[in-house]
């Protein structure tokens, strides 16, 4: 392919809308170009990279016993009913209906046409284990779209789905997608981290998101310094340590209650400053509604309310802060002066290191008043002692004690054991060896191919542009040719490209008619791997110039030894076990 002839459209300024390195880099890279808000039209050289991706996806799930399939984009509401999620999914789902009337939304995931079809086709234990996957556009009405790929509405999904017929095979088909996914993501050339999550809409217990550490991530993720322990922010948990057991109300000498008016001081930052005592001695009490009722929700005064782990503990659908009208009703007061004395009517909930607080502060449920000395079992209890609270850096590790630290993160794939939630909404069951019918163990794992791209640039760039890994660059050489005009230097370079394309090496030719400081700054901004030169100080000794992308120094090559050094550079990264992706009948031709 001639550079002259590839819809490659680079740009010199940075857009404007673009708020991220990768979403910057792969418009002024040409990679693709904005449809409208979240939704992309990928060009030549971006789409090249995707297809690389999948390449490597689909070798990595196949290896593993995956089966590809294609599920249809469109899906019949019927199905979501079934399952709830039809109303559960909110407006993020894309609805439309037929001209019958039929309701039918653009598929953001596939868990329920792929159980609807498991449920038909299988019916013996015979038939199980399997596994089916497939690699196709998903739809999201994100109400905020942004960072280009990583956060958009019309995105490009590997999504897998096992079958098994107990726990322990669902353990396997687990630990077996784990393990691809960690094979995939290393050979993209990301470095992941898998750290526990929430399953969110998806469902199940067990699932663990794979993580590229990196700036610009919208998830915070917390890992120990010292053990393997990693978690999202939503679902980790940290040690809770004190020399003191709580709830006998006699292990620290504390005075009675004092009552103390506090005008005006509604916030903890307020309170510190007009008491003189660090937030670690206050007690927040924050008023939620939980699906149909009201609860009063305890952390300590420099914490705060995680509502997914809140949700889980109190088995709830949803949870929100209560409104001003509620908090009043509930507790007497005004917002900001909520306390769990003498709080009647309402279940209490208290995060772990509340009762550990023995002389607290908190709010009197009386404007403008606060109470002072207040200690767990002797003043208040509560009805539900869990973890609710968001962990930080800085807290201890719950497996080793170690310190946690904190990173933002891109999720580019996710693995769930969604357990029977789903074969038992839509009654997906097999016979066992004795004839007995049972529920189907499903298990489901996911890869943002679209946001994977994305990541890949996140974690390889540069002042100058992106810096490719070999295995997923649109080409892996960039044959420049200083002087096309030059009979001599475009004949030298044209049989170097046939040479790279016969030895498996992909390569473009810029042949275009710029001066050779615009086609440098366009293969560093655009990644190749590889840069060729053929100009007139090498050519006269029937050589070339070959740069590295990630390497300041040039090489000075005849053109055999060249072609051999890319080659030797190149295939370990190519294909799996080596294999090179294009075989020499893909030569494009120029």
């Amino acid at each position: 392919m001639r550079l002259s002839a590839l819809l490659a459209p680079t740009l010199r300024e940075v857009p404007s809308e673009a708020e991220v390195v990768s979403h910057r880099l792969m418009l002024r890279a040409g990679l693709m170009r904005k449809a409208a808000g979240g939704i992309y039209t990928y060009l030549p050289l971006g789409y090249r990279v995707l297809k690389k991706i999948m390449a490597i996806v689909r070798e990595e799930m196949d290896a593993a016993g995956s089966q590809e399939l294609m599920l249809p984009i469109i899906q019949p509401a019927e199905l979501w009913h079934q399952t709830g999620r039809w109303a559960e999914y909110g407006d993020e789902m894309f609805r439309l209906k037929d001209r019958h009337g039929r309701s039918f939304c653009l598929g953001p995931t596939h868990e329920e046409i792929i159980t609807d079809l498991v449920r038909s086709e299988v019916r013996s234990y015979r038939q199980l284990p399997l596994i089916l996957y497939q690699i196709q556009n998903k739809y999201r009405d994100e109400i905020r779209p942004r960072f280009g790929v990583i956060r958009g509405r019309e995105f490009i999904m590997k999504d897998a789905y096992s079958f098994d017929r107990d726990r322990a095979g669902l353990d396997v088909s687990y630990q077996k997608m784990f393990e691809a996914y960690q094979r995939i993501f290393r050979r993209v050339g990301l470095e992941t981290r898998a750290v526990l999550a929430d399953p969110g809409a998806i469902g199940g217990d067990d699932t663990h998101e794979f993580m590229v550490l990196a700036d610009t991530g919208e998830a915070e993720v917390v890992y120990c310094t010292k053990c393997q322990y990693a978690a999202n922010v939503e679902k980790a948990a940290a040690r809770v340590l004190s020399p003191e057991e709580p709830g006998d109300g006699k292990s620290v000498a504390v005075p009675p209650l004092q009552e103390i008016s506090t005008p005006g001081v509604r916030s903890i930052a307020e309170l510190e400053a007009f008491l003189g005592l660090p937030a670690t001695q206050m007690i927040k009490t924050l008023i939620y509604k939980a699906d149909d009722r009201v609860v009063a929700v305890l952390v300590r005064g420099d914490r705060e309310v995680n509502e997914l782990k809140l949700a889980r503990a109190l088995g709830a659908s949803s949870v929100e802060p209560a409104d001003a009208a509620t908090v009043e009703k509930a507790t007497g007061a005004p917002v900001g002066f909520a306390g769990p004395v003498g709080l009647d009517g309402l279940m209490i909930v208290a995060d772990l290191e509340v009762p550990f607080i023995q002389d607290g502060v908190t709010g009197a449920n009386k404007a403008d008043t606060h109470l002072r000395h207040v200690v767990y079992g002797r003043d208040y209890r509560a009805g539900l002692v869990a973890d609710v609270r968001f962990v930080v850096a800085g807290d201890l590790c719950p497996e080793c004690g170690g310190t946690l630290a904190s990173a933002r993160g891109i999720e580019v794939g996710q693995v769930f054991k969604l357990g029977t939630k789903y074969s038992a909404a839509l009654g997906a069951t097999y016979l066992d060896e004795t004839g007995q019918e049972r529920l189907i163990e499903m298990g489901c794992y996911g890869i943002g191919i679209s946001r994977t791209m994305a990541a890949i640039i996140e974690q390889h760039h540069d002042e100058r542009g992106i810096r490719w890994p070999i295995s997923v660059a649109p080409y892996h050489v960039d044959l420049i040719v200083i002087n096309p005009a030059d009979s001599a230097q475009l004949q030298a370079a044209e049989s170097l490209y046939d040479n790279l394309w016969e030895a498996g090496v992909e390569v473009v030719l810029d042949d275009r008619d710029e001066r050779a400081g615009v086609k440098f700054n366009d293969a560093d901004l655009i990644g190749f791997p590889f840069r060729v030169v053929v100009g007139p100080r090498t050519l006269g000794e029937g050589k070339v110039e070959v740069k590295a992308r990630v390497q300041d120094e040039a090489r000075i090559l005849p053109f055999d030894e060249a072609v051999r050094y890319l080659q030797e550079q190149i295939a370990p990264h190519v294909g799996r076990g080596g294999a090179l992706v294009e075989s020499r009948s893909c030569h494009p031709g120029i």
